[in-house]
């Protein structure tokens, strides 16, 4: 399972690129929004950075809107993937921009039903939110079972990129039920890297071999 990291903040990335662990990236409005400055420049760097899927969204809501976007994203970087919403306008644009060659990831997706009708429009990647889903005490990880299960059984190429991970566990789940990405926020994958057992024993090996180096010093 690849793994993306969902930001826009580039001092992230770099730090995130530098483990050797990172696959791609997904933005949105309001993370690029948080970042400041030109998101076409943010956006470029992230590419260079990553050297891998990078998805941008469009704020348009109409078709014309979201062509006109998608294309100025696409023409950023050949790393660019163009964002857009699960929406009538929104798949139909998925449909014209994949037609054209462009990778296009359709988000917002919280029922196979939809996910289904994107990856028919011609979609690389289908974005299931699962923690939004579990907060309105929904399993958002049914979701992720059924899409995985129906791409399977009908060959689609789409790529299910579980979205909207709120902990560890939920990167667990997605790869125990075969999800293709996982986007995470930073604060996320560095949870990921902690455990209390880790710590106390390196703590012990350190503490030991400093006790052995005090003997040798000292017989």
């Amino acid at each position: 399972m690849k793994l993306f990291v969902d930001t826009g903040n580039v001092k992230e990335i770099e730090t995130l690129a530098a483990l050797g662990i990172l696959d791609g990236v997904t933005t949105n409005p309001s993370l690029l929004a948080k970042a400041g400055g030109d998101y076409r420049q943010i956006l470029k760097q992230i590419c260079q950075l990553v050297k891998g899927p990078v998805s941008g969204e469009v704020t348009a809501t109409d078709f014309a809107g979201m062509l006109r976007e998608g294309r100025d994203l696409a023409a950023i970087d050949p790393h660019m993937v163009v964002k857009v919403p699960f929406t009538q306008d929104g798949v139909k644009a998925c449909k014209a921009l994949s037609g054209e060659g462009k990778k296009v990831n359709v988000t917002l997706i919280f029922s196979a039903t939809q996910a289904w009708l994107a990856a028919k429009a011609g979609a690389s990647y289908v974005s299931p939110f699962v923690g939004r889903l579990d907060d309105i005490a929904t399993t958002g990880m049914n979701l992720v079972r059924e899409i995985v299960e129906i791409f399977d059984n009908y060959e689609y190429p789409t790529e299910v990129l579980v979205a909207s991970v709120r902990n560890p566990i939920h990167i667990i789940e997605a790869a125990r039920l075969g999800a293709d990405i996982v986007t995470v926020p930073a604060a996320v994958i560095e949870q990921s890297f902690k455990h209390p057992l880790t710590d106390i024993g390196l703590a012990k090996f350190l503490a030991d071999w400093e006790q052995a180096q005090t003997v040798g010093r000292t017989s």
